[in-house]
């Protein structure tokens, strides 16, 4: 019976119809009782005899992908792929897929509660008022205010779309414009800089790699308006984290609220001190609707490549070239 990991935690709560789909396909499910991601020995001990993962943040460097001879398949289980050496991957004849599309409003729905939350101080609220305190708590509006939108993809469009009801002045930044969002939205497709220095909100969406490892750094951050927020629910290392809580610590900016951190969990993270910062745990695309449709894609990824099918959404397409795959037993 073939082994599959199942290093994600959500999966097995909200992904029941995915689970029963490989259930039903006869495969032997390994689940991960850390309840957090897997990496270095922890995660070739969970693959021993696998012949595919679901995979969740867990780093599968060159490395693991060496010592996992077995292996066929890394279906990841949400979008990002800096977690996987995908080099080394092909190099081993590993298909690595994931799962586009799947988690887009979901994110941009919680985009959205972030900047409400910062602009209304809603957290902060509910503590006082919890506390038996009726304090008069001012805020600032998100109607007809600027804000700037790094990173135009998929999330970065359906977040625009949502802010276009709030008639916002919105400014884009991104290497590969999308002039019909422009049309759409009344937006504008500026530098940096300027989307920086004007905006009185600015989200970032776009995906961590060589270019964006860093993008918002201490450069950025003096950049945007004394009274400006920054919302990060792309990845944490998009952002530097210690220029960041510099930068929240001496009020440079008014505020930050982030899904995702340089480390996660942040435990000990000098970010989680300072008071003008909204934290909420790498949640964005946790909603039962999202993870059911996504681990449904993940499951259906991780099958086609088993039995031999190409999936759609395959992240290192080299593989494929000149039949590269591993078969089964490794060879």
């Amino acid at each position: 019976m073939p082994r599959v990991l199942i290093s994600s935690t959500s999966f097995d709560t909200a992904c029941r119809e995915a689970r029963n789909l490989l259930l039903a396909k006869g495969y032997d499910l390994r689940g991960n009782p850390s309840g957090k991601p897997l990496e270095g020995e922890a995660l070739v001990c969970a693959l021993e005899e696998c012949v595919g993962a679901i995979a969740g943040l867990d780093r599968f460097t060159a490395d693991v992908i060496e010592r996992c001879p077995e292996l066929r398949v890394i279906s990841r289980y949400g979008v990002g792929l800096d977690s996987v050496d995908l080099d080394a991957a092909t190099r081993a004849g590993i298909v690595v897929t994931y799962t586009p599309g799947a988690n887009t409003q979901a994110v941009a729905d919680l985009t959205i509660a972030l900047i409400l939350a910062c602009a209304r101080r809603i957290v902060e609220a509910d503590q006082f008022t919890k506390a038996g305190k009726w304090a008069k708590i001012y805020g600032r509006s998100v109607w007809q205010r600027t804000i700037g939108i790094v990173g135009t993809g998929a999330i970065g469009r359906a977040v625009a779309k949502r802010l276009a009801g709030f008639e916002a002045r919105l400014l884009f930044s991104d290497i590969a414009p999308d002039l019909e969002l422009a049309r759409a939205t009344g937006g504008s497709y500026v530098d940096l800089r300027t989307l920086l220095s004007e905006s009185d909100f600015v989200t970032v969406h776009v995906p961590l790699g060589p270019k964006t490892r860093g993008l918002i750094s201490a450069k950025e951050l003096a950049m945007m308006k004394p009274s400006a927020y920054l919302i990060n629910t792309a990845r944490g290392g998009v952002v530097d984290e210690g220029a960041l809580c510099d930068a929240l610590r001496n009020r440079r900016i008014a505020g930050a609220a982030l899904d995702v951190f340089s480390h996660e969990p942040p435990a000990g993270s000098e970010i989680l001190a300072c008071e003008n910062v909204i934290t909420t745990p790498h949640m964005g695309s946790y909603t039962y609707e999202t993870l059911s449709a996504m681990g449904l894609m993940a499951a259906h990824n991780l099958i086609d490549v088993l039995e031999g099918r190409r999936p759609e959404h395959v992240a290192n397409q080299e593989v494929f070239a000149g039949d590269n795959r591993r078969s089964p037993g490794g060879a």
